[in-house]
């Protein structure tokens, strides 16, 4: 299938304003990989999701859409030639059409649910449960090893996220309120969920250049808030980052924490439906 065909001042306009828009988010990141140095925050969303900054740069106008000039898109993955430009391979879509299918599969599923917002960001407390071996080491633990295991065991974990819940701690599996699987993954995840609501980026840009630019984008910067919320509710100290903790320990803290999580969880709705849409009309092609 091929739709609108967009002129080559056109598209080279928007994608330029897609890079800047990349440059800016993740400048600062580049940067201090070129001076060998790391960040225990904004580092995660290209190292464990590893979608590189240039894979980030190009951009896509989605299924469907025609670029007129577009030479650089030869051999490019994705993409075929047609005769009034490139466009994203039906061949590429039929290759990719059960991860489509799973992706539409876990949307619905997680957005049929209501969201849940009382696990106070204790994951990544359980990560670090009775252990001496911390996942960013040059970061202090705010509360010492032994507070941070006294508010673990003071709460009740709640993760319903099976990639964080599978980085607990032996200690801490067994306290969370139910036992997490790949296998059930799609029966567990909820809208409340902060690293729910990160993959958005994940499934976006794994879907690329099915999936357009600019929705990829958006949901970067939604995973972007939703990673700050995350470490600025975690147990370490990030003083020395510029980040202020959110201390869920405390009656305030796990307010604010609650009220921050359901803003997160708010925009999340509307890039789910978005991307879930563009999943389920992918599915509909031949």
């Amino acid at each position: 299938m091929t739709g609108p065909v967009l002129a080559e001042a056109d598209w080279r306009a928007r994608a330029a304003e897609h890079r800047a828009r990349v440059d800016e988010l993740a400048g600062p990141y580049l940067d201090r990989r070129a001076a060998g140095a790391t960040h225990p925050v904004i580092d995660f969303l290209f190292t464990y999701y590893g979608h590189k900054p240039a894979q980030l740069r190009r951009w896509h106008p989605g299924f469907g859409v025609v670029l007129a000039g577009a030479r650089e898109y030869d051999g490019a993955r994705g993409y075929h030639r047609v005769e009034a430009g490139h466009t994203a391979d039906p061949a590429f879509l039929a290759k990719r059409r059960d991860t489509v299918a799973f992706a539409a599969g876990l949307l619905r599923a997680t957005a049929a649910r209501p969201a849940q917002l009382s696990c106070f960001g204790l994951h990544e407390w359980a990560m670090v449960y009775r252990t001496d071996e911390v996942r960013h080491q040059r970061v202090p633990l705010r509360l010492g090893s032994a507070g941070t295991d006294a508010v673990v065991e003071s709460m009740s974990l709640r993760c319903t996220h099976f990639d964080a819940f599978r980085f607990f701690t032996p200690d801490a599996v067994g306290l969370n309120a139910q036992p997490l699987s790949r296998a059930d993954q799609a029966d567990r995840e909820q809208p409340g969920c902060l690293h729910a609501n990160m993959d958005l980026y994940k499934w976006s840009f794994k879907l690329a250049p099915l999936t357009p630019s600019d929705l990829v984008l958006d949901c970067f910067e939604l995973a972007c808030a939703a990673r700050e919320l995350d470490m600025r509710a975690s147990p370490y100290d990030l003083a020395e980052y510029g980040y202020a903790p959110i201390a869920i320990e405390t009656p305030a803290g796990r307010a604010e924490y609650v009220r921050r999580q359901a803003g997160i969880a708010e925009r999340s709705a509307v890039l789910r439906a978005r991307l879930r849409t563009i999943c389920e009309e992918l599915l509909t092609q031949p």
